[in-house]
């Protein structure tokens, strides 16, 4: 399903802003647009590629296993919006839906939310990183676990636990506008 009745040419040059409606999960609508498509496939290739040349992987175990890490990276930034949605909850203005672009995602809230006090936007943005960092908490600790193991599980959650560090929980403490950090430095200086 979209939210539109255009056709959305995959070629350079094509709606990229087209937003898909994949489902309701948790109470919140979940949205993608084209650019999350395509960056997940570019993705997809780069993790194949560095699974056949650095982990000597073959055929369906490099296709299936860049695969599975595109999908899980989306997941992870699901549980990031997830934390968010529980901050938000705690404060009474609720996130309505999650938005995925790139390889990325960002909160949505009503379109018509009243003017909101600082502390609010504050305790709102830092409920991702929160969550992140909580998960990052967990996949260190079973990427130690699995040391002695070795192999392709080991390999699998380091990766997702690199990407979830340094993506979802340090990545998004960046002040810089748009990030969770810019927000909190915005709003910090509000308080």
């Amino acid at each position: 399903m979209f939210d539109n009745n255009k056709p959305t040419p995959l070629l350079p040059g094509g709606n990229w802003n087209r937003t898909y409606i994949l489902g309701h999960v948790l109470g919140l609508k979940i949205t993608a647009e084209t650019s999350a498509f395509v960056a997940g496939v570019v993705l997809w290739a780069i993790l194949a590629v560095i699974g056949k040349n650095f982990l000597a992987l073959t055929g369906p175990d490099v296709v299936v296993g860049g695969g599975l890490l595109v999908l899980l990276h989306y997941v992870l930034a699901f549980v990031h919006q997830f934390g968010h949605a529980l901050a938000a909850a705690q404060t009474r203005h609720e996130m309505t839906g999650i938005h995925y672009w790139l390889l990325l995602t960002r909160s949505i809230y009503p379109p018509r939310e009243p003017k909101l006090p600082a502390k609010v936007h504050i305790q709102r943005a830092k409920g991702g990183p929160i969550a992140s960092g909580i998960l990052s908490g967990v996949l260190g600790v079973l990427s130690l676990l699995l040391i002695p193991v070795g192999g392709l599980t080991l390999e699998i959650v380091a990766f997702l636990f690199l990407d979830n560090l340094l993506v979802f929980t340090l990545g998004a403490l960046i002040p810089y506008p748009g990030t969770d950090g810019g927000t909190i430095k915005e709003w910090q200086r509000k308080v």
